[in-house]
């Protein structure tokens, strides 16, 4: 069976370790004494953290795979000019918000949302610099070594829906925009940006880029973090805090180094598809506000309209058979769920939204399935809870008291209707 306990056990097992072996040491990038962790342990924690990081924040970017390839070529040359040497990685997710995030170990991320607002290769050479410092100068270790410290979880085995589970509706819109609702969230301070910037500009100058590009990117963002579009950026916001410091700081040492080269016609051939498909997915949020306001009927014709638009997106059938299954069209969820995992087999949404389709139709096999492939690409509290659902119904009731003790770990809505569960099935004596 599968078991969210077991990944809780690692993970605990894992935060032990690693804040037990932090310590005082020179960090290799800046020279200074800080806290830190051995660098096996940042790479495992990575590892461990990489996958569920990116399934909570919208997961692979698949619509235009080449897309990933670029960007990981761009990384991997300015990550080759770190004096770190960690088997850095790169993806693009497939999220709105325009952000970029390292894990410990060299796991880097940037979303779809932020290359859009990009002009160029050397832009994206200074953010990918820029986050490359905060793996290998161990800020992305240091952070996620204070949250663990402090008793933050950082795996995503208990993100729960946002709503009561016994409305399956409202259970499966909830367990949606619970998504990277729980995903590590790194929080970093004016010295740490300001080294990152500095040894970032070091690092693209090296791979050839234009160092002018690291000026323009952060009044780029200064710029935004004043506009009417400051909502959307909050999460670039909140981990990577924009100032006109940064600014004078990056325009100081630019002006110091030699001109590079800045590949626009590279970069917009590169993102070209993403531009293309722009109005779909700014359909795609339209329905989203509509459906969060509670018309259903707007918000599927807008995600229609996003399908016919971009009709490989898997996201966009995710979000029509969220709404299908609010308006009890389940057989209609379902087929645009089955759409989802067909596109993107690699993504928990459309698993999860198939899966509880089928619980609520008391198709137990098939509801099992589709669930414990979910669990497999992320183990929600959310698909533990409706395995157990799943046994109960299918009357093995030993198996659905274990996954209702699971979910019930989670907290929230979804452990206290796990605990209504349980005590029906173990009353007090």
């Amino acid at each position: 069976m599968l078991t969210l306990h077991h990944h809780l056990r690692a993970l605990i097992a894992l935060i032990l370790v690693s804040a037990l072996a932090t310590a005082c040491s020179v960090n290799p990038v800046t020279g200074k004494r800080q806290l830190t962790m051995p660098v096996a342990e940042q790479i495992r924690l990575g590892n461990q953290q990489y996958i569920p990081s990116q399934q909570q924040q919208g997961g692979r970017y698949v619509v235009d795979p080449d897309l990933n390839v670029y960007v990981r070529q761009v990384g991997q040359a300015v990550a080759a000019q770190s004096e770190v040497k960690l088997p850095y990685e790169f993806v693009v997710l497939n999220n709105n918000v325009p952000n970029a995030w390292a894990l410990p170990g060299g796991k880097i991320a940037v979303n779809r949302g932020l290359l859009v607002l990009l002009d160029d290769e050397a832009q994206l050479a200074a953010v990918l610099g820029h986050e490359v410092v905060h793996a290998a100068a161990e800020h992305s270790a240091n952070q996620m070594t204070r949250q663990q410290i402090l008793g933050v979880g950082v795996l995503a085995a208990t993100v729960a829906a946002g709503a009561a589970v016994e409305d399956d509706k409202a259970a499966l819109i909830g367990a949606g925009a619970s998504v990277g609702a729980q995903a590590f969230q790194a929080h970093y301070g004016r010295s740490q940006e300001l080294e990152a910037d500095f040894y970032g500009i070091d690092y693209m100058v090296s791979a050839g880029y234009d160092p002018d590009a690291a000026v323009e990117l952060q009044q780029k963002f200064v710029a935004l973090s004043k506009g009417q579009q400051s909502d959307l950026l909050s999460n670039l916001f909140a981990s990577h805090p924009p100032s006109e410091e940064r600014v004078a700081r990056n325009r100081e040492k630019a002006s110091t180094l030699p001109d590079g080269k800045r590949n626009r016609a590279a970069f917009q051939e590169a993102i070209a598809q993403l531009k293309k498909d722009q109005p779909a997915y700014d359909k795609h949020q339209l329905a989203e506000q509509a459906a969060a306001k509670g018309n259903m009927d707007e918000a599927l014709a807008l995600t229609e309209q996003a399908i016919k638009l971009q009709p490989n997106e898997s996201l966009f059938y995710i979000t029509k058979g969220q709404i299908l299954f609010s308006q009890d069209k389940a057989a209609a969820a379902k087929s645009a769920f089955a759409e989802a995992n067909s596109r993107n087999p690699d993504y928990f949404m459309g698993f999860l939204g198939l899966g509880i389709c089928e619980a609520q139709q008391k198709n137990w096999s098939a509801a099992r399935t589709a669930l414990t492939q979910s669990a497999q690409l992320l183990p929600t509290a959310t698909a533990v809870f409706y395995l157990g659902e799943v046994e109960l119904g299918s009357g093995n009731r030993e198996q659905a008291v274990g996954y209702y003790q699971q979910a019930a770990s989670a907290g929230g809505d979804i452990g206290a209707a796990a605990e209504r569960r349980l005590a029906q099935l173990q009353p007090a004596s």
